[in-house]
């Protein structure tokens, strides 16, 4: 199926549905970028290596090139989205599925945002798309359990990886450092935070940028009438748009999250922040080459706790993890259901 631009705009302008389909997916790459993306500089503010706006600017153009750049290398995770489940032969029914999962991931994110809770947005779409396949194919046979596991494997090895490696690099930094004057460390380990809190940005916008152009694409091929995604490949234009709404995003609701994450969670030196920052991109990056779909949020929000511990157990808000892993069990199960309630509702109202 030919999907460049050139192919494609027409359908735009003739086909309402198809629209609909672009202008959701912009929004929810929109929240993305404003829940999701603060996560990878909120260490860096939090340790006062950089200022919340210059590193909302920093994390807005390290997302565009991680989008753009690492699709031409990989895109091993957006076709693990896109295989996840199946939405069956017939176009229109998948049409209208893909559409509640969408809204659902949607209202489970603004929700979470209104009251500055980090919400894994890779979460949400899968388990929007999961819970609206169900709906549509009447059981788990939509559910591509090999393709799913995956998502299984890449929620331990964040959470994992996020916090093993934040305790570990912190013990290794004060161990290295020992016989070091502190004051003359400060400014080495701020510039080498905001170097590790780019190379983040970036690979979350290589891991998220895929799994939500794999959204908007999937929207494109049942609109104009295909079911078959095996054979897609993501046109340049796809790309730039999603990169550019991830970046808008980040601008508009950054300072939130990072308020949240980077400084109410845990206070944290700039060597801490370091190790922080260091976990999160070596975390995100052995996934992504992996083929693993993590979660961005998870890897960065458990660095930050497994740094805090390293230093001692009670400098950490357990409270306020607390309530962070209570919406991370609860995302798959509430946004499915809502998904899932949607795709029943609209295969009734429009069929």
């Amino acid at each position: 199926m030919e999907l460049s631009f050139v192919t494609v705009l027409p359908e735009i302008l003739h086909n309402p549905i198809l629209l609909i389909i672009l202008l959701l997916s912009i929004g929810i790459i929109l929240i993305n970028g404003a829940t999701d993306a603060p996560n990878a500089i909120a260490a860096a503010v939090g340790a006062r290596s950089i200022s919340p706006g210059k590193a909302i600017v920093m994390a807005s153009i390290c997302n565009f090139l991680g989008v753009t750049l690492m699709t031409f290398v990989s895109t091993a995770v957006a076709h693990t989205i896109m295989n996840m489940v199946d939405f069956g032969g017939d176009s229109h029914l998948a049409l209208i599925a893909l559409f509640a999962a969408m809204i659902s991931i949607i209202v489970w994110s603004v929700g979470n945002w209104l009251f500055g809770i980090s919400v894994s947005q890779s979460h949400c779409m899968i388990a929007g798309l999961t819970g609206a396949s169900i709906a549509l194919i009447g059981g788990f046979d939509a559910v591509n359990w090999h393709e799913w596991l995956k998502v299984i494997y890449g929620l331990l090895a964040s959470v994992g990886m996020g916090f093993g490696f934040g305790w570990l690099f912190s013990k290794l930094i004060v161990l290295i450092c020992r016989d070091m004057v502190y004051r003359k460390t400060l400014n080495t380990f701020g510039r080498l935070q905001i170097m590790t809190s780019a190379l983040t940005a970036f690979m979350h916008g290589a891991q998220d940028g895929q799994k939500f152009m794999s959204v908007c694409l999937l929207g494109i091929v049942f609109a104009m009438g295909g079911t078959d995604t095996e054979i897609v490949k993501f046109p340049f234009w796809v790309m730039l748009v999603c990169s550019l709404c991830l970046c808008v995003g980040t601008a508009i609701g950054g300072k939130r999250i990072i308020k949240k994450i980077g400084i109410n969670m845990v206070h944290m030196e700039k060597w801490q922040g370091f190790s922080a920052s260091l976990s999160s991109f070596l975390g995100t990056f052995i996934a992504t080459i992996s083929g693993l779909p993590i979660s961005t949020t998870h890897v960065a929000t458990t660095a930050i706790m497994g740094v805090g511990s390293a230093k001692r157990v009670s400098s950490v808000k357990w409270e306020t993890a607390r309530d962070l892993f209570v919406i991370w069990i609860l995302t798959f199960p509430g946004c499915g259901l809502i998904a899932f309630g949607l795709a029943k509702l609209f295969m009734i109202v429009l069929i």
